[in-house]
């Protein structure tokens, strides 16, 4: 699948290199620096050259690439470029050039445990720490002490040898068994289970007020702090559909977007392109819509999923910009909160575009704070709260100073960011998360919910 690893610094030098497949030679290194990182014009993560494929991510000031010479799955490729990243930060703090130089062994080691041949095989992090004994060093932390030798009586030697083997057997039944994501000898003096269901609503708006794109990416975000191996069951709406049977010539329907108005049924939830963590069991999700799994130690992403049906857009932005001449621009902005009064919106910032010539402003607010920002060309206008069924009003005048160009102004749309809690745009709800474990213990169970503002915009 992936026939090499490169590690490369932002001057192009290469910190770790990995081959994996037969056929290909260091030399490949200098194709990805002087095509890529010294040419700024390449802005895509993937270049084909020949029958050769070099695909990239990049963190802080490194360049994490994959070299393919077969027709290989890109999404998996760049999943598992992006989780070397999180394991990086989750041993190291950070990952960037210097804590890779710092632990170089240990990066050869985690590439070791995580690929063979190519082929992707364990990435969980809690299984890779139990295995991996080399010591981490960590951003901004001092250089350990050196290594001394000694000598160790043969009894103790033996000892040490016997605790190795048993510890060995244990992490290759671990690895090899039922849940490799999780150890059995987990505790914890408080068994607590944080439910995190984040959605981030994506919109566009016409100028005449329809909906052209309106979708949901939401995830399921979960924290296990559970004793033992616990059996969890985390249930969800009556009128969930997994809609894996979607019609691609239904343009009401389409995956990149979607149109309000589809044919499925109303207060019916649809998700779309569900993602898993392989922990999960979906046996009996068409009997009750409930979905089983035994939970690895710590956070972890439970599910990530999309929605474009059925959804209850927050706010209504009710936009009129009128030039006047070629000497000013007037707004009158209204923005309407959709959703229910028990709850409120926070953290709003709206962004309204004016001219490149603007040069003079005149805001009056009815709620928040605005002011034009001259180095982005808008009108930053911030509202800290906004109560559910509420309306709030801006009016502006930006005049405009004589200039010889003739581009028109393209007129950007005003988009939106906000954060609304304990509710959701999809209408997902988590009906009940039981715990089963064999002490019976009981466990706190925290479930909250997260609407954000992703990709929201209003054309004029």
């Amino acid at each position: 699948m992936i026939s090499a690893i490169l590690l490369y610094n932002q001057k192009g030098e290469v910190l770790i290199s990995r081959l994996y497949r037969d056929g290909l030679r260091r030399s490949i290194a200098d194709v990805f620096r002087i095509q890529v990182i010294s040419n700024p014009e390449v802005r895509s993560p993937i270049l084909t050259i020949g029958s050769t494929s070099f695909m990239h991510c990049k963190s802080e000031d490194m360049y994490v690439v994959a070299v393919n010479r077969s027709n290989v799955d890109a999404g998996m490729v760049f999943e598992f470029l992006y989780k070397i990243v999180a394991l990086g930060k989750s041993y190291f703090g950070s990952f960037n050039e210097q804590s890779v130089k710092e632990n170089f062994t240990l990066v050869y080691e985690l590439l070791d445990e995580m690929i063979d041949f190519g082929l992707p095989q364990n990435t969980e992090m809690d299984m890779l720490k139990q295995y991996i004994q080399t010591e981490a060093k960590r951003s901004g932390s001092e250089s350990g002490s050196s290594a001394v030798s000694v000598s160790v009586p043969d009894a103790l030697s033996r000892s040490k040898s016997m605790k190795a083997l048993k510890r060995s057997k244990t992490i290759t039944s671990q690895i090899t068994g039922a849940t490799p994501w999780r150890r059995d000898n987990v505790k914890h003096h408080r068994n607590e289970m944080f439910v995190d269901v984040v959605e981030k609503v994506n919109l566009l708006i016409s100028p005449t007020g329809s909906v052209l794109v309106a979708n949901v990416d939401g995830t399921i975000h979960m924290k296990s702090q559970l004793s033992g191996v616990p059996e969890c069951t985390f249930g969800l709406n009556d009128t969930l559909r997994l809609d894996q049977e979607h019609d691609e010539d239904d343009p009401r329907s389409s995956k990149r977007g979607g149109r309000r108005g589809s044919t499925a049924p109303t207060g019916s939830v649809g998700l779309q392109d569900c993602v898993f963590h392989p922990c999960v069991k979906l046996n009996n999700f068409d009997h009750d819509r409930s979905i089983n799994f035994v939970p690895p130690d710590g956070e972890f992403e439970l599910m990530h999923y999309k929605c474009v049906e059925n959804l209850s857009i927050p706010f209504k932005v009710v936009p009129s910009v009128q030039i006047v001449g070629k000497s000013r621009v007037e707004y009158d902005i209204v923005i309407k909160a959709n959703f229910p009064k028990q709850q409120t919106a926070t953290n709003v910032v709206i962004n309204i575009p004016t001219p490149r010539n603007a040069a003079k402003t005149t805001i009056n607010a009815s709620n928040g704070k605005a002011k034009y920002d001259s180095s982005t060309n808008q009108i930053v206008w911030k509202v800290s709260r906004i109560s559910g069924g509420s309306e709030i009003s801006l009016r502006a005048t930006a005049e405009l100073t004589f200039t010889t160009e003739k581009t028109p102004w393209n007129k950007p749309p005003i988009s939106m960011d906000f954060e609304i809690t304990m509710i959701t745009c999809s209408g997902l709800v988590v009906r009940y998360l039981k715990v089963f474990e064999k002490s019976n213990y009981n466990t706190v169970k925290w479930v909250r919910y997260l609407m954000k503002g992703g990709s929201y915009e209003i054309r004029f």
